[in-house]
């Protein structure tokens, strides 16, 4: 089991709940932090002073204030950790549940576990520790399907921005005018059509609307 964990959350309610519950595990050597750059040097710190942490608990959102800072969301933190001291485990506890980032966060940083902030979230968050210190990954059930090979989740940002702009009732002219003032392409009507009916096709969707319904319901937009 682990015996040094930091935990970073601006709201310390949740650190405390986090803390409490690392306490029911007999984990003691417990500190928390409140800022992603504060999180950082306290891992540098202890790595300096030959007293590593073993596992980091991070949310992803921080509500930005007048401290200016060099990680603004746990994602940044997380990556970096991961870079520069990839002994240390990392488990996310967010509310974030849209699989696109979830997927980023567990196949291209490799964080260690995500858990899903909510009803069942602290005992979740137990058994994700407990999984974590076996030597095993854990994801929430609540997004587990975003780790799924299945070719309905096998979509792109272009993907994604197309659906989003769909779901804000933009018309294929006005999606093609919003994607030539961003510079992205391809922006033309004729393969904006083209790629929704694909989508449509892809997700088995009758028409737009479902199409919306579908995505948003899997948590890709």
């Amino acid at each position: 089991m682990f015996k040094k964990v930091l935990i970073a959350d601006d709201l310390v309610s949740i650190n405390e709940g986090v803390s409490h519950t690392l306490s029911g595990l007999n984990i003691n050597g417990v500190k928390q932090v409140t800022y992603c750059d504060k999180a950082y040097l306290q891992i540098k710190k202890a790595d300096r002073d030959n007293l590593p942490y073993d596992l980091l608990i991070t949310d992803l959102s921080f509500t930005a204030d007048h401290r200016k800072q060099r990680f603004s969301s746990g994602d940044a933190l997380a990556e970096v950790v991961k870079k520069e001291h990839p002994e240390i485990k990392v488990i996310v506890y967010s509310v974030e549940d849209r699989f696109q980032r979830v997927r980023q966060l567990y196949n291209d940083v490799h964080i260690d576990a995500f858990v899903c902030k909510g009803r069942d979230g602290i005992t979740e968050l137990k058994d994700a520790i407990k999984t974590v210190s076996e030597g095993n990954r854990y994801i929430s059930p609540k997004v587990g399907m975003a780790l799924s090979n299945n070719a309905n989740l096998e979509i792109n940002e272009y993907d994604i921005t197309l659906m989003r702009l769909l779901s804000y009732g933009y018309s294929q002219e006005e999606i093609s005018n919003d994607l030539k003032e961003k510079n992205v392409s391809p922006s033309s009507v004729s393969a904006i059509e083209k790629k929704l009916n694909k989508l449509k096709i892809q997700f088995r969707a009758n028409n737009a609307i479902h199409l919306v319904a579908l995505v948003k319901d899997m948590g890709l937009i």
